[in-house]
């Protein structure tokens, strides 16, 4: 024991008496231990926001969506005038998905109604859905004040509404939308509930859904039959598009995870029957996704992983020419104590725990810039844009989300410590096989 501890405050002595060539010799461990836990906090952090995201589609959920034809929209930009196009969902289409699957947990159909909302001066495209009370089960939807559509409501088909966070703040301002009014084209609804912000306004989640939740307006799905109906226009300069779509999209949640895929297949064959090809027809499943994003995430960990290990074998690099440079310079130090009676392994032991202490130092030193970059930089991104100079070309909504995973950190150690013992391998051997007589003869 009294050995090894020796061997130990030979190796520390020598390092603190040339510290500034200690310090940079550990500099590529330093930085690259720091790289490799901030990037992969980087990647995981940007992974996890977008499985959240998808996830709030609901793993269970399979989403069938009305979707344009090409060949429709190709129509529409070639001639600039009024016509009518029909496509998608049909009603029918509704009832052979609840024949097809008595096993599923909850069906739940939306019909898109109007051309623009309006109050007052405030009017804006509107993104209104008749839809039934269940709705809330297969999204990611929740009442902030009032209520939400109920049973009620569908056998009254009364004129009612459950609005979105930001369509409140744009329509009421500066009142208290709760039990106001809104026009929706020419028909007066009363709001009865406002939906909680829904984190899908952007990324992966606003693009599967096609729009933005907190833009929404929700009325009962007997009342968008019975007062709206299938017609719904879009109005611009000179022309207009008007699309006759009964409905806008089917959510079918499944009993379990297990079976999503399953019960996706089976919607896929049936609708295929009624809509060949499926070229009106969008069917969106987010387990897919998952597991695809799962898959994606893990070959970023493995690339990950490899540049891990280049730029830990360059800061390898950087050790080994130091020492063996140090190797050159210590000659007659060797050959004293050889003369003294320290044998091969002594001199090894001497140099390996040099190279040690100078991986091991510069790994903690790394794992600590590496989480401070991590955490600093999902704090300090989003404050870019209040710079003066800097924030003219930043988004005011940028983020950098972060999450520093427990293996990058204990993978990056683990290996800056194995890359001081492999690397400082050979210049160990090497000064342990120098000749005595010769190194004490070494000027």
């Amino acid at each position: 024991m009294s050995f090894i501890l020796e061997i130990i405050r030979l190796g520390l002595t020598n390092l603190r008496l040339h510290l500034l060539r200690s310090v940079l010799t550990t500099l590529g461990i330093i930085f690259g231990v720091g790289a490799v836990i901030t990037m992969v906090s980087i990647g995981e952090g940007s992974t996890r926001e977008a499985l959240k995201q998808i996830e709030r589609l609901g793993a269970r959920n399979i989403i069938v969506r009305s979707q344009q034809p090409p060949e429709s929209g190709q129509a529409n930009q070639s001639t600039q005038r009024s016509w009518v196009s029909r496509y998608g969902l049909t009603y029918q289409d509704l009832e052979v998905v609840r024949q097809s699957m008595p096993d599923a947990a909850v069906i739940v159909p939306l019909k898109q109604v109007g051309s623009d909302v309006s109050r007052g001066a405030a009017r804006k495209s509107s993104q209104v859905y008749g839809t039934t009370p269940d709705f809330p089960l297969v999204s990611n939807v929740q009442i902030a004040r009032g209520r939400y559509l109920n049973q009620e409501d569908m056998d009254n088909q009364s004129l009612v509404a459950v609005i979105g966070h930001e369509l409140a703040k744009q329509l009421f301002p500066f009142d208290d939308p709760l039990g106001a009014t809104f026009r929706i084209d020419l028909k007066t609804v009363t709001v009865v509930g406002i939906l909680a912000p829904v984190g899908l306004s952007g990324g992966a989640g606003a693009a599967l859904v096609g729009r933005d939740l907190n833009l929404d307006a929700h009325i009962p799905l007997t009342t968008a039959r019975a007062v709206f109906g299938d017609l719904v226009t879009r109005r611009s300069s000179g022309s207009f598009q008007a699309s006759e779509v009964q409905i806008a999209e089917i959510y079918v949640m499944a009993m379990d995870r297990e079976r999503v895929l399953i019960d996706a297949a089976r919607i896929r064959r049936v609708l295929d029957v009624r809509h060949p090809a499926l070229t009106d027809i969008g069917i969106i499943v987010p387990y897919e996704l998952l597991a695809r994003a799962r898959k994606q995430a893990q070959a970023g960990k493995w690339i990950a992983g490899m540049i891990a290990g280049i730029s830990l074998l360059v800061g390898g690099i950087g050790i080994m020419n130091i020492m063996l440079a140090t190797v050159t310079e210590r000659t007659r130090e060797i050959g004293i104590r050889r003369a003294l009676g320290a044998t091969r392994k002594h001199i090894i032991w001497q140099f390996l725990v040099e190279t040690s202490v100078l991986s091991t130092l510069g790994g903690a030193v790394g794992v600590a810039l590496g989480l401070v970059l991590s955490f600093g930089l999902a704090v300090v991104v989003p404050l870019l844009y209040r710079l003066p100079l800097l924030g003219r070309y930043v988004d005011p909504d940028a983020a950098l989300p972060t999450h520093v995973t427990t293996w990058s950190v204990l993978l990056s150690f683990f290996v800056a410590m194995l890359t001081g013992l492999v690397f400082g391998l050979y210049p160990a051997q090497k000064a342990a096989m120098q000749d005595p007589i010769v190194a004490l003869r070494h000027d």
